[in-house]
């Protein structure tokens, strides 16, 4: 077994995210974030402490150097502890709706996944239905299909190569649904077999790709791009908390309800920051409120874009 130690300066203000998904593949004991990554078949467990505001430990112990290295760099780019916001900040430090916000909490980003096919997978199970339910959901694939750290007791996704090569019905017995098992099978499969390359630079040819598998929408392919390939461009339009948050802001009725194309055009003049943008937006308190099962995100959005 090999240890690996890197001590990293933030290049802007950060903080280790103190709300984790609710899938359960990482922890956080005793102030220390913990995850399993798998380097091809190779598991490393990742850790990653934060003892002082501009400094940053991470730790991999894995069978070999270049996995450990390679895990370290998944792990980093999930918590975005590389991410230079500077640019973001300075234009946007005195927007009239973000602005506050972006002076305030200047360590703001989102919780990314370590693989594209993680956040690809699981947002085809949190299409349409609740978090909370989705993220059960999860947890089973998890117990039924994930690999497992039997020192540390942590779960690591499956592989693609594992869930395409399983019948559709499996999952339907983990309470997913038929069309959504269909397409996640479908989906492991064309990322299986090469066909869709969530790692090639020009991820549009792999979404257009996806696009063709029922049930896999452009809210599935904002949520692959923002939380899987770091795409800050991104803004998962079909959150339900900004399709409220832009109705409420546009018309003042509380009650309203934009579209997705409404809160992409709202978003669209922060441009290449605009997934940032509404994360931030998603963090206001005006963005807090009851919201009604059964539309993606429903339940805890803010919890899901936001660290």
């Amino acid at each position: 077994m090999v240890e690996r130690t890197v001590e990293v300066t933030p290049k802007w203000p950060f903080k280790l995210p103190r709300m984790l998904y609710r899938d359960g593949v990482m922890l956080r004991r005793d102030g220390v974030l913990l995850r399993l990554i798998h380097v091809e078949e190779a598991p490393v467990v990742v850790r990653a402490a934060q003892p002082r505001p501009d400094r940053v430990i991470l730790r991999a112990d894995g069978p070999t150097h270049e996995a450990c290295d390679h895990a370290l760099g998944r792990m980093r780019f999930a918590l975005g502890v590389d991410d230079d916001l500077r640019p973001f900040h300075d234009r946007f430090k005195d927007d009239p709706l973000i602005g506050q916000a972006v002076r305030m909490t200047p360590w703001i980003r989102p919780t990314r996944r370590p693989e594209p096919f993680e956040a690809l997978a699981w947002a085809i199970t949190e299409q349409l239905i609740e978090y909370v339910r989705a993220a059960e959901i999860q947890r089973r694939i998890l117990r039924r299909y994930g690999r497992r750290c039997p020192t540390t007791g942590l779960r690591d996704l499956p592989t693609a190569a594992t869930i395409a090569a399983e019948a559709p019905v499996k999952f339907q017995a983990l309470d997913l649904s038929a069309r959504r098992s269909l397409a996640l099978v479908k989906a492991a499969r064309e990322v299986a077999s090469g066909r869709v390359d969530l790692h090639a630079a020009d991820h549009e040819r792999g979404w257009e790709r996806l696009r063709t598998i029922p049930t896999i929408g452009q809210w599935t392919l904002d949520i692959l791009a923002y939380l899987g390939q770091g795409r800050m461009d991104v803004v998962p339009a079909g959150d339900l908390n900004l399709i409220k948050l832009v109705a409420r802001l546009e018309t003042g009725n509380p009650h309203a309800r934009s579209t997705e194309e409404d809160v992409r055009a709202f978003f669209a003049p922060y441009e290449e920051w605009a997934g940032l943008a509404a994360t931030y937006a998603s963090s206001l308190p005006t963005a807090a409120g009851p919201r009604r099962a059964g539309t993606r995100w429903s339940g805890r959005s803010r919890d899901r874009l936001a660290a």
